[in-house]
């Protein structure tokens, strides 16, 4: 898929750099932010879904048994003690049940303030319409679709390549055509994981959204 320039080439290095760095840490929560990171920039999303899926009764929260639950069906491998752990580092009240919410932020990589900013400015320059969400008419304009192959072969029209290009920030496997910041803001902290330099994610990011 046609996706921000190197994107695919900081998945797979962050992919390398978290299973380097699993082996070296007894963080529970440290682990399975690792292992979601060696999936890739939407590993921390996709771990979300799960959970969503498997909240039953719709409270947006996780007891013991739906988070491990949860982590197997994504398919992480954790010993049941690492398991237990995480759950009570999460649980830091006692009462037997996590927010997924809180415990997806506890769960991303911190950001530093520049990044935090450069993220929202891309936001804010694609959401012309400025109502908080992006769809494909903010995009006319502000994303330029005639260099995707697929346009240029009469394959796609101009909006097609647009959901498409929504559709990599969108969550994934339930694509809507709308990006929301938050799903925006959780794109870009996938990808930020696998850039160490602020110099780096500060360029790449002005060439790609030209701020």
């Amino acid at each position: 898929s046609y996706k921000m320039a190197g994107t695919a080439r900081h998945d797979s290095e962050m992919a390398d750099k978290a299973r380097r760095l699993l082996d070296k840490t007894d963080d529970p929560v440290e682990k399975l932010r690792l292992q979601c990171l060696a999936r890739g920039s939407s590993g921390i999303k996709g771990l979300g879904r799960c959970f969503r899926i498997m909240d039953d009764d719709r409270n947006k929260s996780l007891d013991y048994q739906e988070f491990k639950k949860g982590i197997r069906d994504y398919g992480l491998d954790l010993e049941p003690e690492d398991a237990r752990k995480m759950f009570e580092t999460i649980d830091r009240d006692g009462s037997g049940t996590i927010d997924f919410d809180e415990f997806l932020v506890k769960l991303r990589p911190p950001l530093s303030k520049s990044r935090k900013s450069l993220i929202q400015k891309a936001f804010r320059k694609l959401d012309r319409t400025g109502d908080g969400q992006i769809t494909v008419e903010d995009l006319h304009g502000v994303y330029d679709a005639r260099h995707h192959p697929k346009y240029q072969n009469g394959d796609w029209t101009e909006d097609q390549v647009f959901l498409k290009f929504l559709e990599s920030f969108d969550t994934p496997g339930d694509p809507d055509g709308v990006v929301t910041y938050e799903e925006f803001y959780n794109y870009y902290i996938g990808v930020s994981a696998s850039i160490d330099n602020d110099i780096y994610f500060d360029v790449m990011m002005r060439k790609a959204w030209k701020l």
